[in-house]
């Protein structure tokens, strides 16, 4: 007997996920906002208010006006913890009754450890002025399931690296208004499997592996306000739309689906970025007391569909909402060379409840944040921070299926939960002048 499986759904189920694991550092989803190790130790707050090169990222207008170069480069070590736990998954094989997913049923930390990279510097042309070049990466992650866990069938490993590079441009258009402008020069590459089922539970499983890269655009643009000792900064970053170029590999699949033990080149994948609308404040409420606040709406409804082209011509909906975070923070002047930080922030998930699945075990979370910053020369100063992320437990409920659409179609019904969720992060940074 043979069976026919239509290639785009049998390349659906990897894809579906393939770009939206978040690490668990991140702000939210799968976008990483640890560019900054001063920024880190305010907990993200008031970004798009601040001057200089550490705060380029969030709005370009940081740098009009300054009086000499600056630079700035940050490393942040990412250190995730949790558990995402299988409470009743079952498989439904063609013919047969629903049993018992298998597996390990407690996948212990399968975020990996990362190290994140980024600067940025900042250039006079006069007193009005000035250029920028930030270098980021806003969305990547590594994660490594079991081959036996639970959540083989939506996740096994998944890479995902973005590199951004952010030219820019600001002008001080008077004493108290600063504008700015960038273009966001983003490549992306990403590396996933996943486990596919046998007809028969005896059989070991098959696998599926995509991989693929990309360059592509979007830009953002900012301004800053001064109202007396209040600064108003409001920014807006676009979203980018990337098309990634590869293959997909289908290997191990036994009996009447071993045909499908294909490799398929030329397959392109486009999907969007959120963009972001960013509010902040910072008030010098006395010399030696700043206080700030962001607020930033991200667009995560761009995130709706995965969008297969030739040779799959299909679409894997993913159907992320729109959501918030909200920031605030506090800087004191401890003395001329040292200013300590502390910030805490609150963001929400941009998945849902029932189209949460083992590769993207998001939820709503808490940052707390501590800093500071220590001036070694006149032209020198260190960045510090650590922040304590504490996340929601929350379920793990999409459903799923192999080879959708055919006669083997076998759905996955997937019951587990993320638990005990939380991540450490270490920043250290230097900020130069020259």
């Amino acid at each position: 007997m043979s069976v026919r499986v239509s290639l785009p759904l049998l390349a659906g189920t990897i894809l579906a996920a393939s770009f939206a694991l978040p690490g668990t550092a991140q702000a939210q989803a799968f976008y990483l906002q640890e560019q900054s190790a001063k920024a880190a130790g305010r907990a993200f707050s008031g970004e798009a208010a601040d001057r200089g090169a550490a705060s380029l990222w969030w709005n370009p207008a940081a740098s009009a006006g300054i009086a000499s170069a600056e630079a700035t480069a940050s490393a942040s070590l990412i250190l995730p913890a949790g558990e995402v736990v299988n409470t009743g998954t079952v498989i439904v094989r063609p013919g047969q009754p629903p049993a018992s997913v298998g597996g390990i049923p407690v996948s212990t930390n399968p975020i990996e450890d990362g190290l994140l990279p980024s600067g940025s510097i900042a250039v006079p042309l006069s007193d009005r002025f000035s250029v920028g070049l930030t270098v980021a990466s806003p969305f990547s992650f590594t994660t490594d399931y079991s081959d036996d866990s639970w959540a083989r069938y939506t996740a096994d490993r998944t890479r995902l690296r973005t590199y951004d590079i952010q030219p820019s441009i600001a002008f001080a258009a008077t004493p108290w208004l600063r504008v700015g402008a960038a273009l966001n020069v983003e490549y992306a590459e990403a590396t996933l499997s996943n486990a596919l089922p046998n007809l028969s539970a005896a059989l070991p499983d098959g696998s599926q592996t995509l991989q693929g890269e990309g360059w592509d655009f979007g830009w953002t643009a900012g301004a800053q306000v001064d109202i007396g000792r209040l600064t108003i900064g409001g920014a807006y970053k676009s979203k980018v739309e990337h098309t990634l170029e590869g293959s997909i590999t289908t290997s191990g699949l036994l009996g009447p689906l071993a045909a499908q033990n294909v490799e398929i080149e030329g397959v392109e994948a486009r999907f969007s970025t959120p963009w972001q609308a960013i509010g902040s404040v910072r008030l010098a409420a006395t010399d030696r007391l700043t206080l700030s606040a962001q607020v930033i709406r991200y667009g995560w409804s761009e995130f709706d569909a995965i969008r297969l082209g030739e040779p799959l011509n299909t679409a894997i909906p993913e159907n992320y909402k729109d959501s918030w975070s909200f920031a605030g923070g506090v800087e004191l002047a401890a003395s001329d060379a040292i200013t300590l930080r502390a910030g805490v922030q609150h963001a929400e998930t941009p998945t849902r409840d029932g189209e949460r699945d083992a590769r993207v075990p998001d939820s709503d979370r808490w940052n707390f944040a501590t800093g500071a910053s220590i001036g070694v020369s006149e032209r020198f100063t260190l960045d510090v921070a650590a922040n304590y992320v504490a996340f929601d437990d929350t379920t793990i409920d999409r459903t799923t299926a192999a080879y959708p659409g055919t006669a083997v179609q076998t759905p996955i019904l997937v019951d587990g939960r993320l638990r005990d969720a939380n991540a450490v992060v270490l920043s250290l940074g230097g900020r130069f002048t020259f």
